[in-house]
């Protein structure tokens, strides 16, 4: 059961590890077109799930409801050896609590919630609904096994992703005419995020711009906000380079081409660290929002380098921080002196490492650790 395209591809990754360990192995479920791809008719469209934020679940709750009741009533019916949620907890989660309601089937989820980073009640409220939860990442297994629940990391998928050829960089920086530094802008993935944060992006430009003329940006844009983008960045003070980050050869021949990346919080940072890129965190959002969060933090840092690595070494700019005249200087001093990008690239190297770069392919680990305790 896989809720949208990062779980879809998950969820095709750990097909494809079952099939290997098992070729008689059948599938049945949700999932997008990466899980199809590996032998799933999915009961109805992934893309009816792919919801975010309350004003657009609201209108729609009629309608998940129903798909939720659906795919219990198929995840009983079909009386499975194991029935895997992906990801998604608002929707996965409520579908194992009605299925593990009505039948004896074997649960497992992908992805442990983020208990070390907020909320840690989660975990334990798992604990009566999943049988064994797959981690991607190497600290979380100890926070779900003290609230009872079966964990084995896993891996993280970004080390499965193909970086760029210099062939391919070259040919990009080429088709764009990037000459000097390129600075990759990364200002999120949903349309609240870039709303708030492409003008506090654009302003640092500017800044950068009166010491750096000859600095170009490359900005992919995640899809379905190509022209939400164009519009926030009309103003900037320098043309960026748009490319849609949904093209993932493009987007990873866009990292490989930059010197350095401002970007959001997020998954990101993990995929900048895979491709080598230095980079400065910043992030804001609603008054309200940072305060509560920041009343329910647990961790000092929101960067997943910084966490995996164990190390500070990607400065962050986080809300009332989050400024342009804070921002420049600190993406100055990345981009003009190789001695302030070394602990970063140290730290990514490391960081990689500890994600399993070195070690089987996530997808397979998956299906090994699944087939381990079925």
């Amino acid at each position: 059961m896989a809720g949208e395209a990062s779980g879809d591809r998950l969820g095709a990754a750990l097909m494809a590890g079952l099939r290997e360990l098992r070729p008689d192995m059948r599938f049945c479920g949700v999932g997008g077109p990466l899980m199809q791809a590996e032998g799933l008719d999915s009961l109805f469209p992934m893309s009816d799930l792919s919801v975010m934020g309350l004003a657009e679940i609201i209108p729609r709750y009629p309608h998940l409801r129903r798909r939720l009741h659906q795919a219990a009533d198929a995840a009983v019916s079909e009386a499975p050896d194991l029935l895997v949620t992906i990801d998604s907890p608002d929707f996965c989660l409520r579908l194992a609590r009605l299925v593990r309601a009505r039948a004896p089937t074997r649960i497992v989820h992908y992805v442990a919630p983020s208990v070390w980073a907020w909320r840690p009640g989660r975990a334990a409220r798992m604990a009566g609904r999943v049988d064994q939860v797959l981690a991607v990442l190497p600290f979380e297994p100890p926070y779900m096994e003290a609230a009872g629940v079966a964990c084995d990391f896993v891996g993280h998928p970004v080390v499965s992703e193909p970086v760029a050829t210099p062939d391919e960089i070259a040919a990009f920086r080429d088709e764009h005419a990037l000459k000097g530094p390129a600075l990759c802008v990364l200002p999120g993935s949903r349309q609240g995020e870039i709303a708030r944060l492409a003008p506090v992006f654009g302003r640092t430009l500017a800044d950068l711009a009166r010491t750096m003329p000859d600095l170009a940006a490359v900005v992919p844009v995640a899809p379905g906000l190509m022209s939400a983008m164009k519009e926030l960045t009309k103003d900037w003070p320098l043309e960026p380079v748009l490319i849609d980050a949904g093209e993932r050869s493009r987007k990873w021949a866009a990292f490989g081409a930059c010197d350095a990346a401002l970007a959001a919080s997020g998954t990101v940072s993990l995929e900048l660290a895979r491709a080598g890129v230095p980079m400065i965190v910043a992030y804001d959002m609603a008054w309200l929002s940072r305060k509560i969060i920041t009343a329910m933090a647990l961790i000092d840092t929101v960067t997943l380098v910084n966490l995996v690595s164990e190390t500070r070494a990607v400065p962050e700019f986080i809300g009332a921080r989050c400024r342009a005249d804070l921002i420049a200087p600190a993406l100055q001093d990345l981009l003009r002196n190789p001695e302030t990008r070394a602990p970063q690239q140290a730290a990514a190297r490391l960081t990689m490492e500890r994600l399993g770069l070195h070690d089987a392919p996530p997808g397979l680990r998956a299906a090994q650790a699944i087939l381990a305790r079925l």
